[in-house]
């Protein structure tokens, strides 16, 4: 390696790649302020659940005869369930919980089903053998009532009912909630179609304002918590992951204040403040953020923050599973130019549609790369420039501007560039 070149790992689906960049061109690799990890994830995880924040621990929730829902994320969000769970068991069978009592269920929103091996890998096989484990079916809802916001609060029957509903998952940025976790494995995790649909149309309203994203007061996080609040979410138990997914910290109890306390970790860990470059490499931070392209959108959100208006953002995103949405593939398909999917949007919301819209309006402000396994054709329909590789990417870049200042961001998906 010559002395002006500088090799950077990126994490690419379950593997990863590496890429050559001048260092003249290098302005800086933002990372997040990750702490030492000196406990196990069981042992953040119990200390959690046993100073649980404004709630009864659970264990004095719970009794031997109350039915207990446990919602978990999908197989498209990086929370490690299966070490979450025994710490939490444990916690309820304390307060004299029955496995036969006990229902996980699988948050899918409106993703697809998972198979099997994907349920048992989520919760690990001795879990998945001894618990009742079922996916939500957003077709078996029922009506609870309506948010201030108008959106209807349909919740998965077997979550209804339920004595005791729990809410697992991650915390870290969200595009439109401001920050997952907390109530948000209600809505949209376990809710209705109709449910769904009516919560995400509200982007179409808030995405050319302000962002939302690292954002609690947001207008979306209000409907969700009131909709959580509606569906008698009793606890959560949330956890703050590294890059590695290893759990760094862990928060449990009422679903507003211990996702608050999550928050405050995150934006501790994961707000970075940077000058804006005139390009980013963007790497979503492998599985499962880069599963498909409607999930990898994520972290080019996330990316636009770093970048002078013009430049150029590289995204690294495997998308194995494609497009991963067909509604998006449609409107990209469909729609010709960044203006045309952004007008579109602004006169009907469909979901889906927003994901094109989403990068219809970055294309507008930057030339978006793409580094992927995607045919050609779907990139190129969904208005990025597809290149085989980032050093591709880089040599148009640096050919435009040779004097080129680039950022790397190898986590995009956790991490939020803010303005120094």
């Amino acid at each position: 390696m010559t002395a002006n070149i500088k090799k950077i790992p990126l994490s690419f689906g379950s593997t990863g790649v590496e890429f050559e960049i001048p260092e003249r061109n290098l302005a800086s690799v933002i990372l997040p302020l990750e702490p030492e990890i000196k406990e196990d994830p069981f042992s953040l995880v119990k200390k959690a659940l046993e100073n649980p924040i404004k709630s009864k621990r659970l264990s004095e929730i719970v009794n031997p005869d109350s039915r207990i829902a446990i919602i978990v994320s999908d197989v498209t969000r990086p929370t490690p369930t299966e070490k979450i769970l025994p710490p939490l068991l444990e916690e309820l069978y304390l307060g004299g919980a029955k496995d036969e009592n006990i229902t996980i269920i699988f948050a899918l929103g409106l993703h697809r089903l998972q198979t099997e091996e994907e349920c048992r890998q989520l919760v690990g096989e001795e879990i998945f053998e001894k618990i009742r484990c079922i996916q939500h079916d957003r077709k078996r809802c029922r009506y609870l009532g309506e948010t201030s916001f108008g959106t209807p609060v349909e919740v998965f029957e077997e979550v209804v009912n339920s004595d005791v509903i729990i809410s697992t998952g991650s915390v870290e940025f969200h595009y439109y909630a401001g920050y997952g976790g907390g109530g948000k494995s209600i809505l949209p995790g376990v809710s209705s179609e109709k449910s769904i649909l009516s919560y995400h149309s509200f982007y179409s309203k808030l995405f050319e304002g302000d962002p939302l994203s690292g954002r609690a007061d947001n207008p979306a996080r209000q409907n969700i918590e009131e909709a959580a609040r509606i569906a008698g979410l009793d606890f959560i138990l949330n956890v703050v992951l590294d890059g590695k997914r290893r759990i760094v910290a862990a928060v449990a109890g009422d679903f507003i204040k211990a996702h608050r306390k999550g928050t405050g970790i995150v934006d501790f860990m994961y707000k970075v403040p940077v000058e804006p470059a005139d390009a980013v490499v963007v790497s979503c931070g492998g599985f499962p953020k880069d599963i498909n392209l409607f999930q990898a959108t994520k972290s080019l959100e996330n990316a636009v923050y770093a970048v002078k208006k013009g430049g150029s953002i590289v995204l690294v995103a495997e998308c194995a599973e494609g497009i991963g949405d067909s509604i998006y593939e449609r409107w990209s398909r469909e729609c010709k130019t960044p203006d045309e999917v952004v007008q579109k949007f602004r006169k009907c919301f469909e979901f889906g549609g927003h994901k094109a819209a989403t990068v219809g309006r970055a294309a507008k402000d930057f030339k978006l790369y793409l580094v992927s396994k995607l045919p050609e054709t779907e990139s190129r329909s969904a208005f990025f420039i597809p290149v085989t590789s980032v050093e591709e990417a880089l040599e148009n870049i640096i050919s435009e501007n040779p004097k080129a200042k680039i950022h790397v961001m190898p986590n995009g998906g956790w991490t939020l560039p803010v303005m120094k």
